[in-house]
């Protein structure tokens, strides 16, 4: 299983017993009591869903773990508004959906008429609980699952099947009494250990805010982000051992390492969107990257 999704161009694999994930749903429910979740109000769906992947895959057994390296060997130019490092190249959403169909149709050649689902980012999985479940790191104080050997920068896949595998052990939390995290956040986003306040969150207000102004509490705190943030990853001491991706799919944009803002400012929207047609950063939209922009050269 681990060899097969190596071939596949995928850096870790971890496996967990599929059942409800309890205490994490107490934890999610917590979260969303308090807002927590601003307005990205999907996060409130599917709850059942959530908590308990048998009820995304009827007779679910296994959970396994796809970890995929993202971090660059190329930074931005220190003109450039800054752009989080998983949107320097293409879609995760497109590279690792396409794996992970490959995975279960070489799953169902070597195992037989296995049944399973494969998710990335855009279902109702928990997917840095099941990684933390199956061995493959721990959650940090900024929210990120943290591998102790490589550190955050990784995109997290799932895959869900209806066969019982070998499972692995979950590893310890290796934070220690480090607080980088906490005190590098410019908009008070991390309000406890391991809780993030989504909408307080630097990537929040770029990406999932739909509102035509950004708050004006929020003037002055951004550090030039205009597309996501890397803070408190950038600080975290166990991302010295992130090592950079030999994945092609995720060779930097050009454009993403070297437009300065003012040519940012003069592109067009049909310029935009033939850029960035197969980017992450399609989904902020022109008009939200327009408005980050004007945000950001308000200089409040």
């Amino acid at each position: 299983m681990k060899q097969k999704a190596r071939e596949l161009g995928f850096d870790h694999c971890g496996i967990a017993r599929a059942e409800e994930l309890t205490e994490d749903a107490r934890r999610l429910e917590q979260w969303l009591n308090r807002g927590m979740q601003g307005e990205m109000g999907y996060m409130a769906n599917h709850f059942d869903k959530r908590i308990d992947p048998r009820k995304l895959v009827e007779g679910a057994q296994s959970v396994i773990t796809l970890l995929l390296n993202y971090y660059p060997a190329e930074r931005q130019s220190p003109d450039a508004p800054k752009i989080a490092k998983y949107a320097y190249g293409a879609d995760y959403h497109e590279i690792i959906r396409a794996r992970l169909n490959t995975f279960l149709a070489e799953l169902r050649t070597e195992l037989g008429d296995i049944q399973g689902r494969g998710f990335v980012d855009s279902a109702p999985v928990l997917e840095r609980a099941w990684a933390q479940r199956s061995g493959l790191g721990w959650i940090g104080k900024n929210g990120n699952l943290i591998h102790k050997g490589a550190g955050s920068f990784f995109f997290i896949a799932t895959l869900i099947v209806d066969v019982p595998l070998s499972f692995d052990a979950p590893g310890g939390d290796h934070c220690g009494s480090c607080t980088k995290c906490l005190d590098a956040c410019p908009t008070g986003a991390l309000v406890e250990p391991g809780v993030v306040d989504g909408s307080r969150c630097i990537s929040y207000y770029t990406i999932e805010l739909k509102d035509l102004l950004i708050p004006s509490e929020m003037s002055g705190k951004f550090e030039n982000w205009m597309f996501g943030c890397d803070i408190c990853q950038d600080v975290c001491p166990w991302n010295r051992f992130s090592r950079a991706t030999s994945d092609a799919a995720f060779t930097p944009i050009p454009e993403v390492l070297n437009l300065s803002t003012s040519e940012w400012e003069s592109l067009s929207e049909e310029e935009f969107k033939r850029i960035f047609r197969h980017s992450p950063i399609k989904r902020s939209k022109f008009a939200g990257i327009r408005r980050n922009l004007n945000f950001l050269q308000r200089g409040e």
